[in-house]
């Protein structure tokens, strides 16, 4: 499949890496943010006010034939109010360009509109989210699965988990360690480091992000993840060894959350049927 795909958000952490991957598939890519400096220049390059809605937004956008919905202010402050205030904006974009005749929208989600559960989170899972970041994902979720429900638009859920790579622009623990590195610090204060989670390099979740927002056939929430849990404390020496850091973990200098899942990762049978028939 090609034609042209928006991509709001461009400019951020994933959506660099997601309009790279378009471009590489030979998709006409238009990168919509506020800023946009260090996008692929290969792509059209628009700033605009997607809040806005307005009639002529879709045309402006270039009559995509899909949209893949990356655009969230604060996403790595999750107990800002924004996420709550902007929720309703996001819902009016997200319908205007159904009803302007988007044929595909693929929406960013994340493994925080889950909240604390042990195993595996499937497209049923129940959600308590536990930060307003979580509750507004949520929100938007439960609203756009109703409102695209018997609609003509492809609609997708693609649910994040924990991502590692281009950690200069990450705000992960992964981002803090090269952080530490960076000042010469030898030591990084860490937990027990048991916790498992889902881990993704973020160029495979964006080619996961790409695959399946580009398609007809798998829809719903698809959770873009490996399906592996990996615990913590593994995963981050590996990353330490993997770059050759000078630095070394100090275990149990802040004490295990009790609000992190003990064991949390995605069911990857949705996303893996999709890669499966992918053949770019």
């Amino acid at each position: 499949m090609t034609g042209r795909v928006v991509v709001t958000g461009a400019g951020g952490y994933i959506g660099r890496h997601v309009v790279a991957e378009l471009l590489r598939r030979d998709f006409d890519v238009v990168a919509c943010d506020l800023a946009l400096s260090g996008i692929d220049v290969r792509a059209t390059l628009l700033t605009d006010d997607i809040f806005a809605a307005d009639h002529g937004l879709y045309d402006r956008l270039g009559c995509p034939d899909t949209l893949i919905h990356l655009a969230w202010k604060d996403g790595f402050v999750h107990n800002a109010l924004s996420h709550m205030e902007n929720l309703s904006a996001h819902v009016r974009f997200l319908t205007h360009m159904a009803e302007a005749g988007c044929a595909r929208i693929a929406v960013m989600g994340t493994m925080h509109e889950v909240g604390y559960h042990e195993g595996v989170v499937d497209e049923n899972t129940p959600c308590v989210p536990l930060s307003q970041y979580g509750v507004a994902k949520n929100a938007l979720r439960q609203s756009m699965m109703l409102w695209m429900a018997n609609r003509a638009t492809t609609f997708c859920w693609l649910r994040a988990f924990y991502i590692v790579g281009d950690d200069v622009r990450g705000n992960s623990i992964f981002s803090k360690i090269a952080q530490a590195v960076a000042k010469g610090e030898r030591t990084f204060p860490f937990t027990s480091g048991q916790n498992r989670y889902d881990f993704i390099d973020i160029d495979n979740l964006a080619r996961q992000i790409v695959a399946a927002s580009t398609q007809d056939a798998v829809t719903g929430v698809i959770n873009v993840c490996t399906g592996q849990p990996v615990s913590l404390a593994d995963r981050v020496e590996r990353y330490i060894a993997d770059n050759g850091y000078d630095i070394r973990l100090d275990y149990g200098a802040f004490p295990d959350r009790a609000y992190d899942s003990p064991e949390i990762y995605g069911d990857a049978t949705k996303i893996s049927e999709i890669m499966r028939n992918n053949h770019a």
